[in-house]
């Protein structure tokens, strides 16, 4: 268990609470409702000077004075200090993902072999890439991109064919056109667009296209001749 601060900025005035690292972050993601997280009920606004909140700022500042709602808000609303630790786990986290993503979806284009493990994160640490904290698959054309220059590499891809009817144009664009290439725009408004999607996203990629044409979008594969 690591504690740490969690604190906001509310109506002009600072509070601050100390709570269990990893308890706070799963609250403040959405992955718990409980608040098991304070390590300390008290609501401060300096929390290493051990001043406390009173009961007025808590009130004006939130509306109430109870502990768990106020620091719920907090963790929710507010800023969770994470340690170097943390940071440096989730890095580590954030590079296997990479990694593991690389090693099953891309190849040597001129042996069509897969790379190892160890070339591919050698390749990372020389090229100095800078994994965003967000999801590894919107970042990978990006890394690949960096990476080419020290470690021949190409993704395993599908070239697909998608039609979106024009009601739904707007939404998917968004979707289809980072994978985009080639496009038409048809007389009754509809798109008819080439999409070249990591082998690995494509699973996700029809989920999203489909979530938000509600299945209304045609796909078709085209194959290689």
């Amino acid at each position: 268990m690591t504690q740490t601060t969690a604190r906001i900025k509310q109506a002009g005035k600072h509070f601050e609470i100390i709570v269990d690292l990893d308890n706070s972050l799963k609250f403040k993601r959405g992955l718990s409702s409980a608040v098991n997280f304070l390590e300390a009920d008290t609501i401060f606004t300096d929390s290493k000077r051990g001043l406390k909140a009173s009961e007025k700022d808590l009130k004006e500042a939130f509306g109430t004075d109870d502990v768990n709602a106020v620091a719920s808000k907090i963790v929710k609303s507010g800023e969770i200090l994470l340690t170097q630790e943390h940071r440096d786990e989730e890095r580590e986290k954030k590079i296997k993902q990479v990694i593991d993503f690389l090693g099953v979806n891309s190849s040597d284009p001129r042996t069509g072999n897969p790379h190892t493990p160890e070339r591919i994160k050698n390749a990372l640490e020389q090229a100095h890439v800078n994994i965003r904290n967000v999801p590894v698959e919107s970042q990978m054309s990006e890394i690949v991109e960096k990476i080419s220059a020290i470690l021949p590499i190409s993704l395993k891809t599908k070239r697909i064919k998608v039609l979106v009817p024009s009601i739904y144009t707007g939404k998917a664009y968004g979707v289809v056109s980072q994978y985009k290439e080639s496009e038409n725009w048809l007389a009754n408004g509809d798109l008819e667009i080439t999409v070249n999607v990591p082998s690995g996203l494509l699973m996700d990629f029809f989920d999203k296209l489909n979530s938000i044409t509600h299945g209304a979008a045609v796909t078709e594969e085209i194959k290689e001749k």
